[in-house]
């Protein structure tokens, strides 16, 4: 069975709403998986066991040090608050999957008690300090998610 909810405009549907929901639910406790159709746009990244993204298209590499918690920018140092690098990696640890700000409140910070809008703060303040470097897309209405494009690498090691 195929379901086509569109996804224009700036809001989804209440019904599609719900529908993404439960089926993130699904997924979620290993009952299901998500099959999702490409699109025309940007070619998507393809995750290795080592926990790699490799990009079709290149650009510069994010390599997240997990053990100095350090971000890399093509080999420079870029500084993060701990909660802007939590988000992301977080947001590497899941590739493609959408997280809505309540779901990253709960992972990343801990609690739910604080706005939603914290996670767009965090989120904005990661893309300027990463200029030009698509990392975090959003789904409008739903949440955030990896871009496609991101190429990130975890380094557990470093």
């Amino acid at each position: 069975m195929t379901l086509n909810i569109p996804l224009t405009g700036d809001t989804l549907p209440p019904q599609a709403k719900r529908l993404l929901e439960a089926v993130c639910e699904l997924v979620e406790a290993g009952e299901g998986a998500i099959a999702v159709e490409p699109s025309p746009g940007p070619a998507p990244a393809h995750a290795h066991p080592a926990g790699e993204l490799t990009p079709l298209h290149a650009g510069p590499e994010v390599r997240l040090l997990l053990a100095s918690r350090q971000v890399l920018l093509a080999g420079e140092l870029m500084p993060l608050t701990r909660l802007e690098f939590d988000l992301l990696q977080y947001l590497a640890d899941h590739p493609r999957r959408v997280f809505s700000r309540t779901q990253l409140l709960t992972a990343v910070w801990g609690y739910e008690h604080t706005g939603e809008r914290t996670v767009d703060v965090h989120v904005r303040r990661l893309r300027v300090k990463m200029g030009d470097v698509p990392l975090i897309t959003t789904v409008y209405g739903v949440g955030y998610r990896l871009a496609d494009d991101a190429q990130i690498v975890l380094d557990p090691q470093s």
